[in-house]
């Protein structure tokens, strides 16, 4: 089985609608696919209604956490959309990122970078708008190559001069909430350096004694090394430790499939869920 557990559509910050992003993961020879949208379950419906014969969809939302300055992302699966608290905390997130993306623009704008709010919502659509879609602005100007060269801190890292702090929840929070909701929680991408300050090893164990289910191992973001640690850290402190694209479309370069989750690994997220359930055509 080939099992991707971390993907993104339009509803975010991705390029594919969810109805083109399950078709390409057919396509691609993917049995099982994620959708992670940040902080929304928008496109589940959407993706569900085309799923295309043979490939299974597992529902969930990447939602945004901090811990003590830092930020990080919580990959929850197969939980309850309808359950309020974390309903109501998604809501305040997103409720977050308009006036947020506002602030980065005018950061921008003072740096000397001639980007508007009216490209940039051009750009997000209907979609979650985000740091992506301000990159992808960058990209358009000619700023930064690509979206990538945008998440340094010259510009949208964590500690870049355009960046602007939003609503974020605390991780053992975000736990509480997931679990409560029926769901699983992986955090997501947990070493990945170049994208700013990461949360210390510490940190990932006291997650895992308050209800983390698992680390996001392999992931682009993780040189060879770092992956074999994170696998090596997954087993000492009990997680599933998975693998997936991160992919959001033509805006960044990763591939569908290009990491994998092992079966049984997916078996034991598939069996923790209980808020929803995996959705074959």
């Amino acid at each position: 089985m080939r099992i991707d557990l971390h993907t993104h559509s339009t509803a975010s910050d991705g390029t594919d609608t969810p109805a083109e992003l399950v078709r390409n993961a057919a396509r691609a020879g993917l049995d099982v696919v994620a959708l992670t949208d940040h902080d929304t379950v928008a496109g589940h419906a959407e993706a569900t209604a085309a799923l295309p014969a043979g490939l299974t969809l597992v529902t969930g939302a990447e939602l945004s956490c901090r811990l003590d300055g830092v930020s990080l992302h919580m990959l929850a699966y197969l939980f309850d959309p309808r359950e309020p608290e974390l309903a109501r905390e998604r809501e305040l997130v997103r409720d977050d990122r308009v006036p947020r993306a506002r602030a980065m623009v005018a950061k921008l704008q003072e740096l000397g970078v001639p980007v508007t709010w009216e490209q940039v919502g051009r750009i997000a659509g209907d979609g979650a708008v985000g740091r992506p879609h301000i990159a992808s602005a960058l990209v358009e100007l000619g700023v930064v190559p690509d979206v990538s060269a945008a998440f340094t801190s010259d510009w949208l890292a964590n500690d870049g001069r355009a960046y602007v702090e939003k609503h974020e929840l605390d991780p053992f929070e975000a736990i509480r909430l997931v679990k409560g909701a029926g769901g699983v929680a992986v955090f997501a991408h947990p070493l990945a350096l170049k994208r700013g300050q990461c949360v210390p090893e510490s940190a990932i164990a006291e997650l895992a004694a308050a209800g983390l289910d698992g680390i996001e191992a392999d992931h682009m973001d993780h040189d060879p090394a770092t992956r074999a640690r994170l696998h090596g850290l997954a087993a000492d402190l009990g997680l599933l430790a998975t693998g997936s694209s991160d992919y959001h479309g033509s805006r960044k370069t990763c591939r569908l499939g290009e990491h994998l989750t092992a079966p049984d690994v997916y078996a034991e997220i598939a069996d923790r869920g209980s808020g929803a359930r995996p959705v074959t055509a």
